[in-house]
């Protein structure tokens, strides 16, 4: 499995990708630090998985779920955001994004994602 992690902050990468290794140990993890980067390394990476951060510089992620869901309509996106308005939320579902986690992404958020990518 591959997985690519958006955010624009080095620390929630790692935090991401740390807490991530407790599911999915043997994946292959790729990083990009905004939208643009993100829809740059999509294209070349090909991952199965995207945990998207919204406030970023240069894209946001709502922009690049939408740009990623027009590129690549089988991207399967998971936003990671710290951001609690349910209007944030709605849209980032409605541009395509499988669900939306609070920020930080913990143990017991986890059996949540595994369930939805797993089934």
């Amino acid at each position: 499995m591959k997985i690519l992690v958006v955010d624009d902050s080095a620390f929630s990468q790692k935090i991401t990708i740390k807490t991530l290794k407790t599911i999915y140990p043997n994946a292959i993890y790729e990083t990009a630090d905004d939208g643009v980067e993100c829809i740059e390394k999509y294209g070349t990476f090909l991952p199965d998985l995207v945990f998207m951060d919204l406030l970023m510089p240069n894209m946001t992620g709502q922009e690049a779920i939408v740009q990623l869901i027009d590129k690549f309509p089988n991207a399967r996106i998971i936003v990671l955001s710290a951001d609690v308005q349910v209007t944030v939320r709605e849209e980032a579902l409605a541009a395509g994004a499988l669900t939306f986690i609070n920020k930080p992404i913990n143990v017991d958020k986890l059996g949540e994602i595994k369930q939805l990518i797993e089934g």
